[in-house]
Parts: structure tokens; C-alpha cells; sequence
């Protein structure tokens, strides 16, 4: 008998296809939604509200898609953007892929990704040695949609892209804004090194703080569509200061700087299944698509 197929988490938005009750016409059923319920009943809300439910056995297909609907160049323009933002302290363009080491940084300025519509995966033994030549392991940051690869590679890790409009600039308040990390920011949000917190392609990063309190890393760049992002990262607040309001004022602040430099959309990458998501949908940004890391080693 042949075994259902594997379900994301719950949340997950998906294409799925069912088997109807004996004696339905159509027999088979459709839906696109988010999925609520993955235990024997399957249950999927579609964007109307309708929740439709089958047994587990009767799923035929599934498929994970991006958390809304969005065009590939969407995703490409903000991935664009985001990894010119982080570069790592060296970087180099290889066949359409952009390859990144910051040693002693984390996955983000360690990864390449393939951000040309045309990069392809036969690049993958060439990025290998690229990184063996710098005593890295060779991860792969692979934005959902834009490169196919076999399912069931296996991810070592996660990020959910979010974005949103910027809004109109706000008072910084409290928040100083500085060029670079200053001994008080790197004690809070440290954990990268200082040539990787500073590194930026073609743009410009900010780094602003409630002293003591909260810090966080803006950077402005710009996508080949001519969009100016501005991305957020590295916003941390102080232990037993949370729920006040300053992570709120340090993502206004840097919005506030971001608007005022030309940039017209935000993005954040957060771990999937964190609390960040929930923080970034409580500020104004909704979640976009996801990103997987894999080792290229993987591919075999």
C-alpha cells in the first residue's frame, strides 16, 4: 500500500490533493490554503475561510508553497537584496550564484545562493571546492522557487523571509544611530564579526541603539529591479527588558533612516518557528517565502 505523503507543520500554506468519499463526483478534491489540522484529519483553511478536511490515507499530493501568493522576481528582488547585505568579509559571483565567507559568522554571510534566474545546480562540485579552499563547509541558501532541487535533501536550517511597505519616517526617540557597532552594541548584538556586521555591497548599514537596552543592524541596498530595500537584523533586547517597547523603537528607527535614504520596501529573515516572526507580524511586515540551508554535499 502505498504511504501517504509527508505533511509540513501546521501553518504551512499548501497545494494539496485528496480523494473524495467513495461516490463523489469529481472523486478527486483541490485546495489551496493554510493547513490546520495534519493528524489522521487533514484539515486545510482556503483563503475564503472554507476549511476542508479528508483522512490522512486519502491525501494524494501536497505541495508547500510560499506563505502568500508571489511571483519568483519577488522573491529574487528582496534575496537580491538581503545578500548583498550580507557578503561576509569576502565574496565572489560564480555562474549566477553569489558566494559568501565571513569566518566566524553565521549561515547568512556563509552561504551561496543562487540569485541569477539562470544559476543552476551543476554549479554545485565548483562551490564546493570554493569553500574547501576556505576550510568552510559549503552551505547552500536556496530561497524557495528559485532553483529546483530534490525534496528530500535535507535541511540543516531555516529562515521565513518577511517584507512590507516602509511607512512614513517616525521620531527615533531615544535611539542613537551610528556607522558602526560601538563596544556597548557589540556587548548586546554581537556574535558576528565586526568586518561581517559592516560589510555591505553597493549600500549602506546603520547601527542603532537604546544604550544598554536594545540594539539592531539596518542595511540599505538595492535589488536589479531597482528596488531599495531595507533589511533589519541583529535586533536583540537587553535580558529582563522585554515587552517595553524597545525592539519596537529600534525597528522604527532604522525604517525612519531607511525611508529617509530612498528605500521603499523592509525585510526581515527570522528563524522558522521563533518568536521573531511573530515580533516582525506585530510591527507591519507579512510573511513572504522561505528560505532552506542545505550542504551541497548533499547533493550528491
Amino acid at each position: 500500500m502505498t504511504r501517504p505523503p509527508e505533511l509540513p507543520e501546521v501553518g504551512a500554506r499548501v497545494s494539496l490533493r485528496y480523494l473524495r468519499p467513495p461516490g463523489s463526483e469529481p472523486p478527486m478534491g483541490d485546495v489551496v490554503g493554510h493547513l490546520v489540522q495534519a493528524g489522521p484529519m487533514v484539515r486545510v483553511r482556503s483563503a475564503d475561510g472554507v476549511i476542508h478536511d479528508c483522512r490522512r490515507a486519502d491525501v494524494l499530493y501536497v505541495r508547500r508553497l510560499t506563505d502568500r501568493p508571489v511571483k519568483n522576481s519577488a522573491i529574487r528582488s528582496v534575496e537580491h537584496a538581503a545578500a548583498l547585505a550580507w557578503p561576509g568579509s569576502e565574496h565572489q559571483w560564480l555562474d549566477g550564484w553569489l558566494l559568501r565567507a565571513g569566518p566566524g559568522a553565521g549561515v547568512e554571510a556563509n552561504s551561496a545562493m543562487p540569485l541569477d534566474m539562470f544559476a543552476h545546480a551543476s554549479t554545485v562540485s565548483a562551490i564546493i571546492d570554493w569553500y574547501a579552499q576556505r576550510d568552510l563547509p559549503p552551505c547552500l541558501a536556496v530561497p524557495e522557487r528559485l532553483l529546483r532541487l530534490p525534496e528530500n535533501i535535507p535541511t540543516r536550517y531555516e529562515t521565513r523571509t518577511l517584507v512590507r511597505e516602509l511607512p512614513a519616517g517616525e521620531s527615533v526617540g531615544d535611539v542613537v544611530l551610528a556607522a558602526e557597532p560601538d563596544a556597548g552594541w557589540l556587548a548586546l548584538g554581537g556574535g558576528q564579526p565586526v568586518e561581517v556586521l559592516t560589510a555591505v555591497v553597493d549600500g549602506e548599514v546603520v547601527f542603532a541603539s537604546i544604550p544598554g537596552v536594545a540594539v539592531g543592524r539596518g542595511a540599505l541596498t538595492e535589488a536589479p529591479d531597482g528596488t531599495r530595500w531595507l533589511g533589519l537584523s541583529a535586533v536583540r533586547v537587553a535580558d529582563g527588558l522585554h515587552r517595553a517597547g524597545h525592539g519596537r523603537a529600534i525597528c522604527a528607527a532604522l525604517q525612519t533612516w531607511g525611508s529617509d535614504r530612498g528605500a521603499t520596501r523592509g525585510y526581515a529573515q527570522v528563524p522558522s518557528g521563533s518568536a521573531a516572526f511573530d515580533f516582525c507580524e506585530a510591527i507591519g511586515f507579512a510573511g513572504q517565502h522561505r528560505t532552506r540551508y542545505l550542504d551541497a554535499r548533499d547533493l550528491g
